[in-house]
């Protein structure tokens, strides 16, 4: 693979150089990675490097911190592994992102290409596991090729409707020499990838006049609108439309939920107002939205009696789900934007009058018995005592579907979830990322007892990189969501959902520790450098987040919540609206 030399031509390089070079091209400041033998040439570079190197305890938690970092900043996020376990380890963190369309690169090491094939010591084909879960993936094969694949990996990851791409690079051409200058991703074109279109201004056109003409009309927002920076343009049609606006999970923070227009998030566990708003809509204009299952229900009833438009990116994703009226395919801020300029201020007293009666019969409440810590009491209390302005991580369960209730979401990129694969886990890594991106930002993990014990070991990242990262433990001693179907749907038969010692039999060798709750998160921070605090007393909720907030050290706060709260309400899945759920008997 060596190069003959050239007058005047760039020096030689190898081609771990050429990635780093590339990598730094591309604006990566903060790099999240594990090291092994067939990345290791790699890793020799990292320390006289530009980046700063963080590494974590496990290659998921790495995917993870790349992934929060992303969704915090909007930057692409960057980590590299080895081959074999440390690729395949990889491949949960990448399905999340895909799932969710967050930017990201990572870069893998492999064995020779010699021996691809050979099922050589700790070789595995990560490109043929990830295919169905990258935007886009690599293997590299000449080192000639090296500088464009780096650029053109990043410049796939940030267009179009974002998402991960991995590069596969074997050890024998992280060695080898090129004389192939460094590649910027701004000066990348490639003919069969267009992510760029102009917009359709016939269609929007369209668009404008369905919504001067609709009675009823709704925003239904995704994660598109955040992606695309589009949260300000989408605010200022709502209002001068007098539109009202609801979100995905993923949506969140992309329309301030203090304003009047706000119907918060929909579907399953969504509100009320939102879910009905859908069924009596008229027009129902989706936004970089994807219509899935937890927000549809049952599909043939979902806006029945709407007209709906659908601006999206990705092409593929109009009319995937469901007939569309009004498809509109292009640049979410750039369609808005175009929308803006041809509407006019528009009342719809009626139409917002019906809603605000939904909202106020129907809004997110709780029962707070004397002595009992209900956990969205404690969810409540994080955003009263950030005064709105945290970023949350959250793992994925019953604490997540609180956290998208009773935090009012006001900001982009300021709620952090793993939405469409439902990733335990996700919660620590992608908040030590996010801190990484956000440093000036508070940051707040809410994760269950559950998926916080799957990545718990990435806190030490945090304790060693001094950052003020604050955790807080909804624990009920349950895999709560499983537990709540399992009431709901499955006649309490109360399967493999139980955590820790609590409400077991004691034995002679729990010598009565049957109270108890292992393993005891307060210990376990302590073990692992940070403040451990638990709290069971409603009194001492604010207290508690009120001087872990203003420390500087990481904080775990392990809150000991009512065990057998349920989140409500609840579309069942498959579903419609008027089959809501409000309470359990």
């Amino acid at each position: 693979m060596k190069t003959e030399k050239k007058r005047g031509s760039p020096p030689e390089r190898t081609g771990a150089e050429c990635l780093i070079a590339g990598i730094e091209q591309a604006g990566v400041s903060v790099v999240f990675g594990y090291p092994g033998g067939m990345i290791i040439d790699v890793f020799n570079l990292l320390p006289a490097s530009g980046m700063h190197f963080v590494l974590p305890r496990h290659e998921q938690g790495a995917v993870h911190m790349a992934d929060g970092y992303a969704r915090a900043t909007g930057k692409v996020g960057c980590c590299i592994v080895t081959s074999g376990p440390g690729a395949t380890n990889t491949v949960t963190g990448l399905a999340t992102a895909y799932m969710d369309g967050i930017p990201l690169v990572c870069i893998s090491g492999q064995v020779p290409t010699d021996m691809i094939g050979s099922d050589a010591f700790q070789e595995a084909d990560i490109t043929g596991i990830t295919r169905p879960i990258t935007k886009h993936n690599y293997l590299v094969r000449n080192v000639d090729e090296l500088p464009r694949i780096v650029a053109e990996a990043f410049y796939i990851a940030a267009t179009g409707k974002p998402g991960p791409v991995l590069i596969d690079l074997p050890k024998d051409v992280q060695r080898a020499l090129t004389r192939a200058p460094t590649v910027s991703p701004s000066d990348i074109s490639i003919r069969s990838y267009q992510p760029d279109c102009p917009v359709d201004e016939e269609a929007v056109a369209q668009l404008a006049k369905a919504i001067q003409t609709a009675r009823r009309p709704l925003f239904y927002a995704g994660g598109g609108v955040i992606a695309a920076g589009a949260a300000p343009v989408l605010a200022e049609i709502a209002r001068l439309s007098s539109i009202p606006v609801t979100t995905t999970l993923m949506g969140l923070g992309a329309f301030p939920e203090d304003d009047p227009l706000s119907l918060q998030f929909l579907g399953m566990h969504g509100s009320v107002a939102a879910n009905r708003a859908v069924a009596h809509c008229d027009l129902l204009i989706a936004v970089g939205a994807r219509f899935d299952d937890r927000v549809t229900g049952k599909i043939s009833e979902f806006a029945p009696v709407a007209k709906i438009a659908h601006i999206d990116i990705d092409r593929s994703t109009i009319g995937k789900s469901l007939a569309i009226d009004l498809p509109i395919h292009g640049d979410v801020r750039a369609v808005l934007v175009s929308l803006r300029k041809r509407l006019h201020p528009k009342r719809r007293k009626e139409w917002l009058q019906e809603i605000a009666e939904w909202k106020k019969a129907h809004s997110f409440t709780y029962e707070h018995p004397e002595g009992t810590l209900p956990p969205q009491y404690v969810i409540e209390q994080i955003d009263k005592v950030s005064k709105g302005k945290a970023i949350i991580a959250t793992d994925v369960g019953q604490h997540q579907m609180w956290s998208a209730q009773f935090i009012k979401h006001r900001h982009p990129r300021h709620f952090l979830t793993s939405g469409g694969l439902g990733t335990m886990g996700f919660g620590l890594p992608a908040a030590i990322g996010a801190q990484f991106g956000r440093p000036e930002q508070l940051v707040v993990c809410i994760a269950g007892d559950g998926g916080i014990q799957m990545n718990f070991q990435e806190l030490v990242v945090a304790v060693e990189h001094q950052l003020p990262l604050k955790v807080v433990i909804i624990n009920n001693g349950h895999l709560g969501m499983v537990r709540q179907w399992q009431q709901m749907f499955y006649n309490r038969n109360y399967s493999a959902v139980v955590l820790g010692q609590r409400n077991r039999p004691c034995n002679e060798r729990m010598e009565g520790a049957c109270d108890a709750y292992l393993p005891d998160f307060v210990a376990l921070a302590e073990a692992h450098g940070a403040v451990g605090v638990r709290i069971e007393d409603p009194a001492e909720v604010v207290p508690t987040l009120e001087r872990a907030f203003k420390c500087p050290r990481v904080w775990v706060m392990d809150f000991r919540v009512t065990p057998e709260e349920n989140v409500l309400p609840m579309v069942p899945p498959g579903g419609t609206v008027e089959q809501i759920i409000h309470r359990l008997a």
